[in-house]
């Protein structure tokens, strides 16, 4: 779902907030996450998920697939993502 698509969604459930209202509460979610995940903190949205920084080892022998070479990866920050079992049985029910 894009953003357009959700703000979209959003004005039909809640026809009396502005569209642009919506838009700027989107805006100021987004951006929390981003800043609690950039200070490292995790976020969690009750019965939606996780979402964490996991730090990646540095890694000296990592290979070039091309050419064979070693080559030298840093150690480096990934956002995960965890659903939360009510998520996972919404997901598998309509399956």
């Amino acid at each position: 779902m894009s953003r357009p698509e959700l703000i979209k969604r959003l004005k039909q459930k809640n026809p009396k907030i502005s569209q642009s209202y919506l838009e700027i509460i989107i805006e100021t979610v987004s951006e929390s996450i981003q800043k609690s995940l950039y200070e490292g903190k995790s976020v969690q949205i009750r019965g939606f998920g996780t979402f964490f920084i996991k730090k990646l080892k540095k890694n000296f022998s990592a290979r070039n697939p091309k050419t064979g070479n070693l080559i030298y990866i840093p150690e480096r920050k990934k956002i995960r993502f965890k659903s939360s079992k009510k998520l996972k049985l919404i997901i598998n029910e309509e399956i």
